[in-house]
């Protein structure tokens, strides 16, 4: 610093009597440019000294903190007040807060794109579920890029909700993206084309192999850029594929196609309120108006329902069955269980009736007057709008699919499933738990059921006979591994894909309980 100071007085001495003196101006100038040049080299040397200050003091915290974390606990350990108690409350918080995975994102598959698939599903959320998860799959092995299916807003149900409102869509995008390019919606020019309704539509034909859509699909699609399937409902075999496709399909159903958060969250606390008063059922009831009018079974039904449930089905062009004869239907097993026979046969599985029984379907037909047998055999039987604030399922009125989406999550968390119908929610949840661990799902044959119920009603079978009966032959019906049955010539006959998808199934533990 004195140094500095002098040589500051030196030169304002020098630049002073130069300034004096008419005749030394080029003493003067170069006076200037050594106190220039001292100036510059003064702030040089104080910018290298506040660099290197800076660097010495970020090391030493580094060190600092490296030693803290070592040593800190051990000379801390005596002192209650500076850390144990500190690190026990961190602990306890951390006890109670779950650990979140972190999220991995796979890198994407590559591959020259043939073109667009545009898809529009078709049917209630499980039948939309499953083609989907067949969609995606067509989609990979034809090395296409698929636009984010549309979902059916003109069926029965009327339901608005878009993809998303239901699904995750980036959850869904993201974690197939080491298989398939998906996107949310065309690249503008496409976009602008299938807007002026320039677009090959067509519906792909039921049961078909993946060969089909090789030699017929994927020319098209070359040829034209994009192709919209219009129905997707059951395109796609469920036998005779490669394990590669069949595996597929299952990660798609269980991995990628995750509900929303909202939908998620609520179905947790729907679950947490069932548990929180101790094992629970859930009976997937199909009995509602729209499930009785397409099968036409009217049973325990008066004159009036019956004429109301058949205008209906003749209001609706696509149900292509109008006459028909409830009787025979039901004795063939073909109708879903009424909610009277639903009653007896729990009754005669000797289903506890303290436990929790919870319904999954929408409005029962008929109401309470064909509820008050099963009500007054379980008298705890609840619904999601019972255990809910109506302020809590605000958003999904008039959305039928995402109530459903809410029954569905249940359903794979209950003690116990039983489906009345073999329709597709029973089809693709009884699916589901078998991948879950063959997760218990009593499996109704109705058939032989109701031929039991009109014995017992007629007087020919006493109750415990009757009891006794359901039992045994219900033994081996509880959802354990079992292989699908394959008829070829028949797909509508053979057991569908989702329902048992074992291929996807743990081998060892299917092996392990099929010798059982």
């Amino acid at each position: 610093m004195c140094s500095v100071e002098g040589i500051g007085k030196k030169g304002g001495m020098r630049i002073g009597a130069t300034r004096g003196g008419g005749g030394g101006g080029g003493g003067g100038a170069s006076g200037g440019e050594r106190v220039d040049k001292l100036k510059k080299g003064s702030r040089m040397r104080l910018w290298i000294i506040r660099a290197a200050t800076s660097v010495l003091l970020w090391t030493c915290i580094v060190q600092l903190t490296t030693l803290g974390e070592t040593w800190g606990p051990r000379v801390l350990k005596g002192c209650p007040s500076c850390f144990s108690h500190q690190d026990s409350s961190v602990s306890a918080i951390e006890d109670k807060v779950p650990s979140v995975p972190a999220r991995v994102i796979l890198p994407k598959r590559v591959y020259k794109n043939n073109g667009y698939l545009m898809v529009s599903c078709n049917g209630g959320l499980n039948q939309m579920r499953a083609a989907i998860c067949d969609m995606v799959t067509i989609a990979r092995y034809l090395n296409v890029t698929l636009i984010v299916p549309e979902l059916d807003k003109t069926s029965f149900w009327a339901d608005p909700s878009e993809f998303q409102d239901i699904f995750d869509v980036n959850h869904f995008i993201t974690s197939l993206r080491d298989e398939v390019r998906i996107l949310k919606e065309l690249p503008p020019k496409l976009k602008r084309r299938v807007e002026m309704g320039i677009v090959h539509s067509m519906p792909p034909i039921s049961w078909s192999d993946m060969s089909y859509y090789h030699n017929q699909i994927l020319p098209l699609i070359r040829k034209h850029k994009v192709v919209h399937l219009n129905r997707t409902d059951a395109r796609l075999a469920n036998n005779g594929q490669t394990l590669d496709v069949q595996k597929l399909r299952c990660r798609v159903n269980f991995n990628a196609l995750r509900f929303t958060p909202q939908i998620e969250e609520l179905g947790k606390r729907v679950v947490k309120l069932l548990r929180q008063n101790g094992p629970f059922i859930v009976l997937h009831l199909r009995y509602e108006m729209d499930m009785l009018a397409f099968s036409g079974c009217t049973q325990g039904c008066n004159d009036e329902e019956v004429d109301e449930l058949t205008r209906m089905r003749y209001a609706y062009p696509w149900w292509k069955e109008k006459i028909i004869n409830s009787d025979l239907k039901r004795k063939d097993g073909l109708c879903p269980l009424t909610p009277e026979e639903t009653a007896l046969i729990l009754r005669a599985l000797d289903i506890d009736n303290s436990y929790q029984i919870y319904i999954a379907a929408g409005e029962i037909y008929g109401g309470k007057r064909r509820m008050e047998d099963l009500a007054s055999a379980y008298p705890k039987l609840v619904r999601k709008e019972t255990l809910l604030e109506p302020s809590d399922l605000s958003f999904f009125q008039n959305h039928s699919s995402q109530m459903a989406a809410l029954d569905y999550l249940v359903s794979l968390e209950s003690d116990i499933f039983i489906p009345t119908y073999d329709g597709n929610m029973a089809k693709v949840v009884q699916g589901h738990r078998r991948y879950l661990g063959f997760k218990q799902t009593i499996l109704l044959d109705r058939r032989l059921l109701v031929d039991l119920i009109d014995q017992y009603s007629k007087g020919s079978l006493s109750w415990d006979e009757f009891s006794e009966a359901v039992k045994k032959s219900h033994e081996n019906r509880k959802g354990q591994p079992t292989e699908r049955l394959v008829t070829p010539d028949r797909p509508k006959e053979e057991d569908y894909f989702y329902a048992n998808p074992e291929e996807c199934l743990q081998q060892q533990q299917y092996r392990q309980l099929s010798s059982s």
